[in-house]
C-alpha cells in the first residue's frame, strides 16, 4: 500500500479515506474513487460494449492490419506497458503507427514546457508511418485497446493509461488518477486531446474522478464520437 503526504489541493480532490500519522494527512492511493455498485456497473458495461464493438469492427480491423503489413516491416501490434488502476502495470494494445525502431527513439521527440514538465507528444514526429498519421488522426490504432477492457486492465471511459517514465515525473498528486481505471477515452480526451500539456491533462483526469457517474461516462462516449469525427487534437 502507498500513501501520500497530500497538500490542499490533493484534499479537495479526494474521495478516499484520510488518515493521519503524527498529526500529517495521509491519503491511501489502494481506496477506489468508485463505490462498489458504480463499479460493477461500470465493469458489466465495458464487458458487454466492448464484445459487441469487437464483433461488429472485426472487419475494419482486419482490414487495418493488413495495410499496416504491406507499408512496413514490423507487426502489426504496438504492444507497450502502462500505468493503469492503483500503479499497477499492464500491457497496453494498440495498431503499430510508428516504424519498429519509434520505441527506443522516444528522447527524440520529448520536450519540455517553461515550467520543465514534460511533454511527449509533438505533431512533426518522424518515428509516425504515413499510414500511422492517419490511424492516430482517426483514433483507428487505438480499436486494439478493447481486448484491454474485455480483460479488464481497461475501460471505455477513464484517465489515460500512463507511461512508467512519465509516472515517474509525478508530483505526488497527481498520483490521485491512478485511483480508477484507465480509459480508451476520457474527460481529456474531448477537451482537447494531444493540444494541451501533460500536466493539463492530469488535472482534467482528476475532475472526472471529482464527478464521476455512469451518465457522465455516457457524455464522455458521445463527445468522442464528435471530437474523432473532427480529428481535433489528435496526432
Amino acid at each position: 500500500m502507498v500513501h501520500l503526504v497530500p497538500g490542499v489541493l490533493d484534499l479537495a480532490f479526494a474521495h478516499t479515506a484520510v488518515q493521519s500519522l503524527g498529526g500529517i494527512p495521509l491519503i491511501s492511493l489502494r481506496e477506489s474513487a468508485l463505490n462498489d455498485s458504480q463499479r460493477m456497473f461500470k465493469r458489466l458495461f465495458d464487458v458487454v460494449a466492448s464484445g459487441v464493438l469487437l464483433i461488429l469492427l472485426a472487419p475494419v480491423m482486419l482490414m487495418i492490419a493488413l495495410l499496416i503489413k504491406l507499408e512496413s516491416p514490423g507487426p502489426v501490434f504496438f504492444i507497450q506497458e502502462r500505468v493503469g488502476e492503483h500503479g499497477r502495470r499492464f500491457k497496453m494494445i494498440k495498431f503499430r503507427s510508428m516504424y519498429q525502431d519509434a520505441d527506443r527513439r522516444w528522447r527524440e521527440v520529448v520536450q519540455h514546457d517553461t515550467n520543465g514538465r514534460l511533454i511527449y507528444k509533438r505533431k512533426d514526429d518522424p518515428r509516425v508511418t504515413r499510414l500511422g498519421h492517419w490511424l492516430r488522426r482517426s483514433s483507428l490504432d487505438e480499436l486494439p485497446q478493447l481486448f484491454n477492457v474485455l480483460r479488464g486492465e481497461m475501460s471505455l471511459v477513464g484517465p489515460r493509461p500512463e507511461m512508467p517514465y512519465v509516472a515517474e515525473s509525478y508530483e505526488p498528486w497527481q498520483w490521485q488518477r491512478f485511483r480508477v481505471p484507465p480509459g480508451m477515452t476520457g474527460w481529456w480526451q474531448v477537451n482537447g486531446r494531444s493540444d494541451k500539456p501533460m500536466h493539463l491533462h492530469t488535472e482534467e483526469d482528476l475532475y472526472y474522478i471529482q464527478n464521476y457517474s455512469f451518465w457522465f461516462d455516457l457524455v464522455i462516449l458521445f463527445k468522442t464520437v464528435l471530437v474523432v469525427f473532427r480529428g481535433q487534437g489528435a496526432y
